[in-house]
């Protein structure tokens, strides 16, 4: 079965894709307890210019529509940067029960600066999802220069 690692580059691999079409550059894909692929999902900001449609977000709303719950308790999302808040509430209400991510928010923020188009929350996700009533499992920074090379140009 493939690693975290290599589950977390191909979000590099969407995070890419989603730059190519003029998205910012992130990626979020779902893999089942199985180890296999059953969502990517590519930023979707452009061309609503929809500030909530992060590609973790995006996810969670089509995952929970699709799958079974107990599928989405034994999944991982594997996202290319950090959930912010919004999207690990929208994880959390999903019932992912696993999350590994790349980049750090803290991480994305010094990336970003203050760019109107990612006013970027200083927030762990790990302090969102020990709010909830169920645990979710989080991996996270992992390979972290790798997805900090998916930002660069994409801010200035």
């Amino acid at each position: 079965m493939p690693t975290d690692e290599a589950f977390l580059r191909r979000t590099f691999d969407v995070a890419s894709r989603a730059k190519a079409h003029g998205n910012h550059p992130f990626g979020a894909i779902l893999v089942d307890g199985k180890g296999q692929v059953l969502l990517e999902q590519e930023n979707g900001y452009l061309p609503a210019r929809d500030g909530t449609a992060h590609a973790e977000r995006v996810l969670a709303t089509r995952a929970c529509t699709s799958f079974a719950p107990q599928v989405l308790a034994t999944a991982t999302l594997y996202s290319s940067a950090e959930p912010c808040a919004m999207c690990a509430g929208a994880i959390y209400w999903a019932g992912i029960g696993r999350v590994v991510y790349g980049l750090s928010e803290h991480h994305l923020r010094t990336l970003t600066g203050n760019h109107p188009e990612n006013p970027t929350l200083d927030l762990p996700c790990r302090d969102v999802f020990r709010t909830g009533q169920r645990p979710t499992e989080v991996v996270g920074p992992l390979l972290e220069d790798e997805a900090a090379a998916q930002h660069l140009g994409a801010w200035s």
